[in-house]
């Protein structure tokens, strides 16, 4: 019996998705639960199993193809089972890459070890390794039945096993004076050019429109982050007995945020050529650095939710987006009408954050540093300071209360207490 499978809908937004790796190839065998092929949105990867045991007997597309969601990608059924006209004349389909039947499996296309075990490997790992030059046939995965994951390339990465840049332009892979860092030879690889990945793309495309299209001026601002530490000490001693959040500074900053788009509306917004819509509730979005590239998702109704709660739903969010399987409408840009972004985690004192259009601000999040400040009884002292840097449109927002919204977020990170926990 002759079983199509078609490429998953992500989403309402999403339309189309790229197809990134096919796992098994025409006349391969394949079990129920085994992967067929990877794809990737915007911003996230995502992989598809076999529905049912047979033989791999089309495959409608190529790899780096754009799939229109819902169209049927390849088929599986019984070994010489003839297709009827209706699959090799789907015309999502046949325009773009007519099917070839095998009578006998093949393992082109494929990496295989020496022992000529197949190698299972994540899409992110795969990337990974063509972009440090890592040669997975000698790898032994850690993830799940061995497969070779992202962090298994980072540890092959930490050990000095990349290929130099000669190698992979000269494909001399068995010279160890070329392909390995431990040569003088290699000094004559001055550059190597890689290929920019369809993430990268369109985060390029995204944050050059934006200073193309925008008024974008940025104020810095520091608050004292006495009350921040105390209450992080709290939570931290609190876990201790049990306490189920982990409420971070960059928690603390958001939540402060929240309270002061509550007061300060006209930060809550989006630019829309001819009008600014401002919006009654806070849809907060979280700049996640990820290994694919940044992604941004939204934390929908955030006004509504306490610090603890605040915290985990971010917590959650900032997963899914690293694991690769955050819902793409989550990522939209209109989503949000607020983001954050922090680099104070890196040590970053002050920056200069991007607006995500539509929206009309973002605030940056610096790192904690001792600063000299006036204490009680005029006696000054060195106290602990959070930068914060807000970018905004001056198309929809004046200095003036660009200004007014920084301050009540500094005022807000200042009256943070204990009792929010």
């Amino acid at each position: 019996m002759v079983v199509e499978f078609i490429m998953p809908k992500q989403g309402q937004s999403v339309e189309n998705c790229i197809l990134t790796e096919w796992y098994k190839n025409v006349g391969e065998k394949i079990s129920k639960g085994e992967l067929l092929f990877a794809y990737e949105t915007d911003k996230a990867v995502f992989e598809v199993e076999a529905t049912t045991d047979g033989i791999i007997l089309a495959q409608f597309y190529k790899v780096g193809d754009e799939v229109p969601v819902l169209s049927t990608v390849g088929v599986i059924g019984s070994e010489g089972e003839a297709l009827t006209a209706s699959i090799i004349e789907n015309p999502k389909s046949s325009e773009l890459f007519k099917p070839e039947i095998l009578t006998e499996g093949a393992n082109k296309g494929n990496n295989i070890r020496a022992d000529s075990r197949k190698i299972s490997i994540s899409p992110l790992a795969r990337n990974l390794a063509k972009m440090k030059g890592i040669l997975i046939d000698s790898i032994d995965g850690t993830g799940p039945q061995g497969r070779v994951v992202s962090r298994d390339i980072i540890e092959e990465v930490k050990k000095g096993n990349g290929l130099t840049s000669l190698a992979m332009e000269t494909g001399k892979l068995d010279d160890p004076k070329i392909a390995r860092n431990d040569s003088p030879e290699t000094n004559s690889a001055k550059y190597l050019d890689i290929k920019m990945s369809n993430v990268r793309k369109i985060i390029a495309s995204a944050m050059h429109r934006s200073l193309q299209n925008s008024a974008q001026l940025t104020h810095h601002m520091g608050a004292n982050a006495s009350r921040m530490l105390q209450v992080r000490k709290e939570v931290k001693s609190r876990s201790e007995n049990g306490y189920g959040y982990n409420i971070t500074l960059n928690d603390m900053v958001c939540y402060a945020v929240v309270q002061a788009l509550k007061k300060n509306p006209e930060a809550n917004a989006h630019f829309l050529d001819d009008k600014i819509r401002r919006y009654n509730k806070v849809n907060l979005g979280l700049a996640v650095d990820t290994e694919r590239g940044l992604m941004v998702p939204t934390l929908v109704d955030a006004d509504d939710l306490s610090l603890p709660e605040l915290s985990s739903r971010l917590k959650y969010l900032a997963d899914c987006s690293k694991a690769g399987n955050i819902s793409p409408d989550l990522i939209r840009p209109e989503l949000a009408s607020f983001t954050v972004s922090n680099l104070g985690n890196y040590g970053v004192e002050f920056f200069t954050p991007i607006i995500n259009l539509p929206q009309v601000a973002i605030l940056g999040v610096n790192a904690v540093s001792l600063r000299p400040a006036e204490m009680d009884d005029g006696i000054f002292g060195f106290l602990p300071f959070i930068g914060l840097s807000l970018t905004y449109d001056h198309r929809a927002i004046d200095g003036g209360p660009a200004t007014l919204f920084l301050r009540e977020i500094k005022n807000e990170i200042e009256k943070l207490s204990i009792n929010l926990l």
